[in-house]
């Protein structure tokens, strides 16, 4: 429900308005409280102070085991929990074996505190000190490095290539969930954003581009899977037409990710439209390898048919984030 307040003027000079009581209750606000205000263009955003520097979060266990409740201390730690208490009745062996490696599988949480009924982690990481832009360049670096070494591993058939691939999927994991964490805080309090100097909006854009760069890993770890699965070399056409369809898929993602992070808003769309274009000629090369693995066997062809398709969504999520730049440098409303 939107209310309207009139702005007065006391003592000649100060502007005051009244704040909803429901809110002020709500939050416990009351004469001689103390609230923060923060800019964001042409709005201000009002939000109580707090003494609590650390977000506590507590999550009962008794009935989750195995994927799902490492999904749920991941769930935690994302939604912003500095400090998470898993409690039951009795916490068994495998379910503190599962918590401790989701806690190892996630930057900056630790276990601090571990009795029969329940165990503490916190994350010893200043939030004001991590950096979504560096998250992100990071993730960048390390996807499009995992899909250029994914088909040169076809090429060569190198099963430790391969497999090492798939373990670097895990960092980017590890970035996706520091990035999620990031954005979702800013979504909670304007502090966090005020703190990171970024506007919220950019946060967004950020996350977006996270989310497709993780996509981009996770079929450069499909490849690395499908590697193992060849026993026969690919014949050299066919690899030279996957380089070259990789090194133009990796070129739409660099053009894409650098319109993101480039301030002028002529470049942005110089960049963004460029790579936006060439997603188009990657389903035309995409079709001429097809057309090269029909003289394939077929368990082969499959195979490398998913290949091509990984390697093609790969410039579709650059062309995503192609779009998300667009956005940034379109008009404010």
């Amino acid at each position: 429900m939107v209310e309207t307040r009139k702005v007065q003027v006391t003592g000649g000079s100060t502007f005051t308005v009244s704040i909803p009581k429901e809110w002020a209750n709500s939050n416990d606000i009351s004469a001689g409280s103390v609230v923060e205000f923060y800019p964001e263009g042409d709005s201000l955003l009002l939000a109580p102070t707090t003494d609590e520097e650390r977000t506590r979060g507590s999550l009962d266990v008794t009935d989750l085991a195995g994927e799902e409740l490492t999904r749920a201390v991941m769930t935690m730690y994302v939604s912003g929990f500095d400090i998470i208490s898993l409690t039951s009745s009795r916490i068994t062996t495998t379910q503190r074996r599962t918590i401790r490696e989701a806690t190892q599988s996630l930057v900056g949480l630790e276990v601090l505190e571990e009795t029969r009924d329940r165990i503490v982690v916190r994350d010893l990481l200043d939030s004001s000190e991590l950096s979504i832009h560096n998250a992100v360049t990071r993730m960048r670096l390390i996807a499009l490095s995992m899909l250029g070494d994914a088909i040169d591993a076809i090429a060569t058939l190198d099963t430790d290539m391969a497999r090492d691939i798939i373990q670097r999927d895990d960092d980017v994991d590890r970035l996706w969930m520091v990035v999620s964490r990031i954005f979702r805080s800013t979504l909670r309090t304007p502090k966090a954003a005020e703190e990171l100097g970024l506007e919220r909006e950019m946060c967004f854009d950020y996350q977006s581009a996270a989310r497709q760069l993780e996509r981009i890993a996770d079929h450069a770890t499909k490849i690395g899977h499908l590697t193992l699965k060849f026993n026969e070399q690919v014949p050299e056409d066919v690899i030279d037409s996957l380089m070259e369809l990789c090194d133009e898929a990796q070129s739409i993602v660099d053009a894409a990710m650098d319109a993101l992070f480039t301030a002028d808003n002529n470049k942005v769309t110089d960049l963004a439209n460029d790579a936006r274009e060439s997603v188009q000629q990657i389903d035309e090369r995409a079709r001429q390898i097809d057309e090269l693995l029909r003289g394939l066997d077929p368990a082969r062809a499959q195979l490398l048919g998913l290949i091509v398709d990984s390697v093609s969504r790969s410039a579709d999520y650059g062309g995503n984030i192609a779009e998300t730049a667009l956005q940034k440098a379109a008009p404010t409303p």
